[in-house]
């Protein structure tokens, strides 16, 4: 079956990829627009070209209409980004996406590595990941703001929700780093069947448990993490606070740089939230819960 390339040539080019995402794109790369190389990067880094080209992967009868209408609405540089549309013969996506994927590093000792290739780092923790149906590899820079931010956690014991969890990669992690259980909630069910095929793959399925948004009944948890885009955080903002026991802490990502006060604002009083890490445009938000009482 033939397919369509939709290539957005905007200056933010991880923004057209979560746009392309949440419009049904089946797969998303980025291209060098422009002739600039760009050699080995450190472990864990993913650099863009200066110009860059966003290549969203759609099938043959779905109309973009809507999505271009997102695109020009929703990027910060919408009205003079300009969009190509091509048509392409069919190939195995995944098995291509799968050949180019390599381990990545997150921290000291956390790895994100595809299950045809092997760690052979001393105490690294492996989570097991290939690219499928859902989203989060560790590629993208908010999934590596995220799970950075996880490595650095005492997570032993405790309870994590994974808010928006896609292929279940943060929930996942947080349970090879030690926490004893994770809960994770999505409005994609085949984002849900995704993370629990992950997990059993990581042999973790047993502590953890997945919901649509509909099904969830928030329960007080040690940890909060959401990396979805910044107007479904700011509207979730009462539900994920109400997650968190005392001095339990939270981390926001998804979102833009400059959206960053925005957000804080939507989590205060109940959470002083702050930035405490950045990755190109993106920014990682952070803080703790406190009077907090759970009913």
């Amino acid at each position: 079956m033939p397919w369509i390339e939709l290539s957005v040539f905007s200056r933010h080019p991880q923004f057209a990829e979560e746009i392309l995402l949440a419009n049904g794109a089946l797969s998303v790369s980025f291209r060098d627009a422009a002739d600039d190389p760009q050699f080995e990067p450190w472990p864990g880094e993913m650099p863009l070209w200066k110009q860059t080209r966003t290549v969203g992967l759609f099938p043959q009868k779905q109309s973009l209409d809507a999505t271009q209408s997102s695109l020009r609405e929703l990027l910060p540089d919408g009205k003079s980004t300009r969009l190509e549309r091509k048509r392409i013969a069919d190939r195995d996506w995944i098995a291509a996406s799968r050949r180019k994927m390599r381990p990545l590093r997150f921290g000291r000792n956390l790895w994100v590595c595809p299950s045809h290739r092997k760690v052979r780092t001393k105490n690294a923790v492996v989570v097991k990941l290939d690219p499928g149906l859902a989203f989060g590899t560790g590629a993208h820079p908010t999934t590596a703001l995220c799970l950075a931010w996880l490595s650095q956690q005492d997570l032993h014991g405790k309870t994590v929700l994974d808010y928006g969890c896609g292929s279940g990669i943060l929930a996942i992690a947080a349970l090879k780093l030690g926490a004893a259980r994770a809960i994770g909630v999505d409005l994609d069910p085949q984002a849900l069947t995704a993370t629990m095929n992950n997990a059993r793959a990581n042999k973790v399925a047993q502590r953890l448990t997945v919901h649509l948004p509909q099904g969830f009944k928030p329960e007080a948890c040690d940890l909060v993490i959401a990396n979805i885009l910044a107007n479904p955080l700011i509207e979730l903002a009462p539900k994920l606070t109400r997650c968190l026991k005392s001095d339990g802490s939270i981390a926001l990502a998804g979102l833009l740089k400059n959206q960053a006060h925005d957000i804080a604002k939507a989590y205060a009083p109940k959470v002083k939230l702050k930035t405490i890490a950045t990755r190109e445009n993106w920014a990682l938000l952070s803080g703790l819960r406190y009077h907090a009482r759970f009913y």
